[in-house]
């Protein structure tokens, strides 16, 4: 079980840095904009909020993979946490499909995690 939730907790971590990248440098190009759903001036008036929160799906990589990388169950809880709460406030706040893209990927590697503990 602790492969299992190793590999989940780089799965989640590397939908966060692809997180960073649609949301910092794509979002006015086609695959960003699919993301969205904006039209070319949303996009480009929206860019500077996305920007922002890409950074902060980058930090959240970030930890997810400094975690693994000294092997510390504490911080890989804490970053996965953070995941959570972070996808169950999209959800409620922007589009529900960020449960499935961010909340449940985080909650999967926390259960996980959490077993393999």
């Amino acid at each position: 079980m602790h492969t299992v939730a190793q590999v989940l907790i780089g799965i989640v971590a590397a939908l966060h840095g692809y997180f960073l990248v649609l949301e910092m440098f794509l979002w006015q190009r086609p695959p960003g904009r699919a993301l969205s759903g904006f039209d070319a001036d949303t996009a480009r008036l929206t860019a500077p909020l996305a920007a922002n929160q890409g950074l902060y799906n980058g930090f959240l990589a970030a930890g997810l993979v400094w975690a693994l990388v000294i092997g510390s169950l504490a911080t890989q809880l804490f970053f996965l946490v953070c995941v959570i709460v972070a996808g169950l406030y999209g959800a409620a706040t922007a589009n529900r499909r960020i449960l499935i893209a961010q909340a449940l990927p985080g909650a999967l590697a926390l259960g996980a995690a959490l077993l393999a503990a």
